[in-house]
């Protein structure tokens, strides 16, 4: 199971071609569900599990693995399905998402698919776990659902969302000015986080859902004015995004000589030391790992006062 992950560095060739590797999985029944292979560190069969007192009923238990004690969470029962019953049987996905190692305890892994971000919808409207998902794919005929991470982790240990009372008085200045930016993100809990922490400055903002949905918006905006700073001062937006990722986002904003003059900020739950150089690549201003409100309120004010001072 472990060389299902091989050829990482190969795999980070895919990155800003606007397409994805997903890692297959099931949990009870026969519905498929996908995870961005860049979220997995390890895939392992279920190793013993230690119950810990007062834990959440959606943490089977903790793991040891490989020197570190890890929290298991039951990817079933945390969407409201029925807890796994055979362990002896069943996976753990190691996970690193906002900052934070976690384990998923899934029924099944069965393999790593292609795609491309352009065949990855958002959910339908009115589907039944359409609350915990953040995208949909077809693949043989059979629908696969992309959860929402970011909202699972904060129902079990909610992040703090509101910046530190010190930084508030810090973001003061850049408040006289009212500004507008533009956050782009697929998690409902992501947007409403980044919207709470960035309340103190003040700021409109315009929330969009995916990165073709942000690049619309952004040439609507742009259609009557000769440069988009007379509307926009800034953009937010996560890189795993359904239709288009974020990394194509900043790219194509690049190449349009009306949005090219924008500052963009990458703000994802990604990790690996590949992030770096395709921020670079792609011409993107800023990476910030999810999820911190100071760092991410410090950041957006920094480029504020900057547009305010051109």
């Amino acid at each position: 199971m472990a060389s299902i992950l091989d050829s990482v560095n190969q795999r980070t060739q895919l990155v800003g071609q606007n397409r994805l590797e997903l890692l297959l999985f099931r949990l009870q029944g026969r519905q498929r569900y996908g995870i961005n292979v860049f979220k997995v560190r390890e895939v392992l069969q279920c190793p013993r599990l230690t119950a810990l007192p007062h834990q959440s009923g959606l943490i089977r238990g903790v793991a040891h693995i490989r020197g570190q004690t890890i929290s298991v969470i039951d990817l079933s029962a945390a969407i409201g399905g029925p807890i796994t019953q055979n362990l002896d049987t069943a996976f753990i996905i190691i996970t690193e998402y906002n900052r934070s190692v976690q384990g998923f305890l899934v029924s099944a892994v069965e393999r790593i698919v292609n795609l491309n971000w352009e065949g990855v919808l958002p959910p339908p409207k009115g589907s039944g776990r359409s609350n915990y998902l953040t995208a949909v794919t077809e693949l043989e005929d059979q629908l696969v659902e992309i959860l929402d991470v970011e909202k699972i982790l904060d129902e079990i240990s909610p992040a703090r969302a509101e910046v530190s009372d010190e930084l508030v008085a810090e973001l003061a200045p850049a408040a006289a000015t009212r500004q507008t930016i533009l956050v782009a993100d697929d998690s409902a809990v992501a947007r409403k986080q980044i919207q709470r922490a960035l309340e103190p400055m003040g700021l409109d903002i315009i929330v969009v859902k995916d990165g073709l949905e942000a690049l619309n918006k952004l040439k609507e905006l742009a259609a009557d004015c000769q440069d988009i700073s007379e509307k926009l001062n800034l953009v937010v937006s996560d890189i795993e995004m359904p239709e288009m990722d974020g990394y194509t986002l900043t790219a194509e904003i690049r190449a349009n000589p009306k949005l090219k003059s924008l500052s963009v900020i990458l703000h994802t739950s990604l990790s690996g030391v590949f992030n770096q150089a395709m921020v670079q690549k792609v011409g993107a201003n800023e990476f910030i790992a999810k999820f911190n409100p100071d760092e991410l309120a410090r950041t957006v004010n920094s480029y504020l006062v900057k547009t305010q001072g051109e």
